[in-house]
């Protein structure tokens, strides 16, 4: 079953990626477990609707850029281990100014089985084709804030470049997430009911679903 996972950047040409897990620039200020390169992986059908996005994106002048793709279970098992120690600082006023760490689960900001383990769910925004730069959407990556969710008040620009991706995302076949703007899940996703907990490293190697617990 894990020949059915791909770094996406060799299936979709002309997609931007920075995976922001496997850096510390992340909630949690350090690479995260399971992330060994800076590379996105995904399931085929996964690449196949990201394709479709960037051909609806291209004429409306926006390119993708993907900021996490699959998600090996142990790092949600980090996300949690991080969300019990004590608060440092460091990261809370970008990514969770209103909220304590240990609120990042029971408020849905982050979950303990996640659809990223699936290998169907993708984080992404646009940039613009012209200057390469990343579109406005009224707040960054991972802010667990109000100010994340489809619907929130944010500038004019920021809630049409987010209407766009919405919509873009849509057409091609995903399922957007209520409180991320950036998150989106393939609706007729290959693998519902099984998480993954392989590496992501240079070579993608066979691995098996993470235990149910």
């Amino acid at each position: 079953m894990i020949d059915d996972f791909v770094f996406v950047d060799e299936l979709v040409p002309e997609i931007r990626w920075d995976a922001k897990y496997a850096t510390a620039d992340n909630f949690t200020g350090q690479p995260v477990d399971g992330y060994l390169v800076n590379r996105i992986v995904g399931t085929r059908a996964l690449c196949a609707g990201l394709a479709r996005a960037r051909d609806h994106a291209a004429p409306l002048g926006f390119g993708l850029l993907l900021w996490d793709g699959y998600r090996p279970q142990r790092a949600t098992e980090h996300f949690l281990r991080w969300s019990q120690q004590p608060e440092d600082g460091v990261m809370k006023q970008r990514h969770y100014p209103r909220i304590e760490r240990s609120q990042m689960f029971e408020l849905g900001y982050v979950a303990a089985r996640s659809g990223h383990s699936r290998g169907s769910t993708v984080d992404l925004t646009l940039f613009s084709l012209a200057t390469g730069k990343l579109a406005e959407m009224g707040g960054d990556h991972d802010l667990m804030d109000a100010r994340s969710h489809h619907g929130a008040r944010v500038a004019a620009e920021a809630q049409s470049n987010r209407r766009a991706l919405r919509r873009i995302m849509g057409l091609s076949g995903f399922t957007p997430y209520e409180t991320e703007w950036w998150h989106y899940t393939l609706t007729d996703e290959p693998h519902p009911d099984e998480y993954f907990d392989f590496e992501i490293s240079e070579r993608v190697i066979s691995a098996e679903a993470a235990p149910e617990r």
